[in-house]
């Protein structure tokens, strides 16, 4: 058993090792670069700070670590389409020769809607769920907020949101190998609805708005996956075929 699955591992070795070495040369160029990136990441927290308050580091080694912090980030963020694409190469043995040579829209997509995702946290829910926080209790306390405490709770942010905007792009692979369809995604519709509410509620601020900015266009996406199994499942489009003659 061991010897059938020992090509795989090499395989998942090797796309892993192409994967880091991207992602390492990456960090390093955006770790030289990591302030105008800083800046960048502060501009939704410093629109809502009240005046006379700024970003603060509270430990002496705080401000090497979020460097850190922000170059992986970045780095991250420049090596989705190589990591995506590794992905693939992985997968690709077990798919029929016409799913192979959709590695550049799979590569494409799966780019865009992490940055689609990460894209609405930062100008939508970041200033919202910011802007939130910052205010609550201002007037009894000066808020001077921590600069990794506030990166970390960023990335997290961002992050979820771009994992999450995957989901059609997750439901097209499995659905192409046959294993969801449109009925299965319908069936478990309730409890994803329960599952969404709950991931925005761990992934967001604690305030309805900002828990609805994510629940909201993840129940849209969800419908649009369902469309998605339906169009793209291969049983299914054969079952529409026979239906259509």
């Amino acid at each position: 058993m061991f010897e059938s699955i020992k090509p795989h591992i090499a395989d998942l070795r090797k796309r892993l090792m192409i994967s880091s070495a991207f992602l390492l040369v990456a960090f390093f160029a955006c770790f030289y670069v990591y302030e105008p990136i800083l800046n960048w990441m502060m501009i939704p927290i410093e629109a809502v700070l009240p005046e006379g308050s700024k970003m603060v580091a509270i430990e002496v080694q705080e401000t090497f670590f979020t460097a850190l912090k922000v170059a992986f980030f970045a780095a991250f963020l420049v090596s989705l389409p190589v990591i995506f694409w590794q992905m693939w190469l992985f997968m690709s043995p077990g798919l029929y020769a016409n799913e192979k040579k959709i590695i550049l829209p799979f590569v494409f997509s799966a780019t865009f809607m992490f940055l689609l995702g990460g894209s609405f946290a930062y100008y939508i829910v970041v200033p919202f769920g910011f802007e939130f926080l910052v205010t609550f209790g201002s007037q009894v306390v000066s808020v001077m907020p921590s600069i990794g405490k506030y990166v970390s709770f960023f990335t997290k942010l961002v992050f979820g949101f771009g994992a999450a905007f995957e989901l059609p792009v997750i439901t097209f692979f499995f659905a192409i190998i046959g294993v969801v369809n449109d009925q299965m995604m319908k069936d478990f519709f309730k409890y994803a609805i329960v599952l969404i509410f709950v991931m925005s509620a761990l992934l967001t601020p604690p305030d309805v708005i900002t828990q609805f900015l994510m629940a909201g266009p993840l129940v849209f996406l969800y419908g649009v996956s369902i469309y998605i199994a339906k169009i793209f499942n291969p049983a299914q489009k054969q079952e529409d075929d026979e239906e259509d003659d």
